[in-house]
C-alpha cells in the first residue's frame, strides 16, 4: 500500500471538497434568485427546479470524482476511491452548510423560504391564468405548493443531530456508489516504474 498515495487522495479530497462546496453554494444561491427574479414562464420554472437542485449538483460530483482519480495518477482501488470521494462530499457538505444554511439563509436572506414560496405561487397563478385555468384548479395548485414547502418550524437539537447524521450516512452511500462507477478494476502502485494501466 502506497502511504503517500493514500495521504494524497485524502488531501485532494479536502481540496476538491472545498471547491465542490463553493460550487454547490453558488448554485443554490443563484437558484434562489432564479426562482424569485428570473423564471417567468412554466418552462423556465419547471426546468429550473430540475436543473439547479438535481442535474448541476450531480454533474459537479462526477467532475470532481474524475478529477480526484486523475490527481491520484489515474489508479486507485475501490477503498481509495470511496475514501477520497467520501472526504470530498463531507467537506463540501460542511462548506455548503456554513455558506448557505447559516450565512445566506440566516443573515443575507433570512426569509428566503417564504420568498421562494411566494414567488413560486405568484408565477404559478400567472401561468395558470394565462392558460385559462379555473379558480378551483388555481386554488388546488396553491395548496399543493404550500404543502411542498411545509411549515418552517424551529428544529430541536435532537432533530438537527439526527438530520446531519442521516446526511453523512447518505454521503457515505453516495461515495460508495460513485466509487464503484469510477474505480479501477485492478490496482498497481504508481511507485512501480513497470506498472501498466489497470481497469
Amino acid at each position: 500500500m502506497d502511504i503517500n498515495l493514500e495521504r494524497k487522495i485524502k488531501l485532494n479530497g479536502v481540496k476538491n471538497g472545498l471547491l465542490l462546496g463553493i460550487v454547490y453554494s453558488a448554485i443554490e444561491i443563484f437558484y434562489f434568485y432564479y426562482i424569485t427574479k428570473i423564471a417567468g414562464s412554466a418552462l423556465l420554472l419547471i426546468s429550473g427546479r430540475v436543473i439547479f437542485p438535481l442535474v448541476l449538483p450531480i454533474l459537479g460530483v462526477i467532475y470532481f470524482c474524475l478529477k480526484s482519480r486523475k490527481q491520484a495518477g489515474g489508479f486507485w482501488t475501490f477503498k481509495q476511491a470511496t475514501t477520497g470521494i467520501f472526504i470530498m462530499l463531507c467537506v463540501a457538505y460542511v462548506v455548503y452548510t456554513l455558506g448557505v444554511s447559516l450565512l445566506f439563509n440566516k443573515v443575507i436572506e433570512p426569509n428566503n423560504i417564504q420568498k421562494t414560496e411566494a414567488a413560486v405561487i405568484e408565477k404559478k397563478i400567472a401561468i395558470m391564468k394565462q392558460g385559462g385555468a379555473a379558480q378551483k384548479d388555481i386554488d388546488a395548485a396553491i395548496a399543493d405548493t404550500k404543502k411542498d414547502f411545509g411549515e418552517d418550524k424551529p428544529a430541536s437539537l435532537f432533530y438537527i443531530i439526527f438530520e446531519n447524521a442521516m446526511a453523512i450516512l447518505f454521503l457515505f452511500v453516495f461515495a460508495i456508489l460513485f466509487a464503484s462507477m469510477i474505480r479501477n478494476a485492478e490496482y498497481v502502485s504508481v511507485t512501480d516504474p513497470n506498472h501498466t494501466r489497470a481497469g
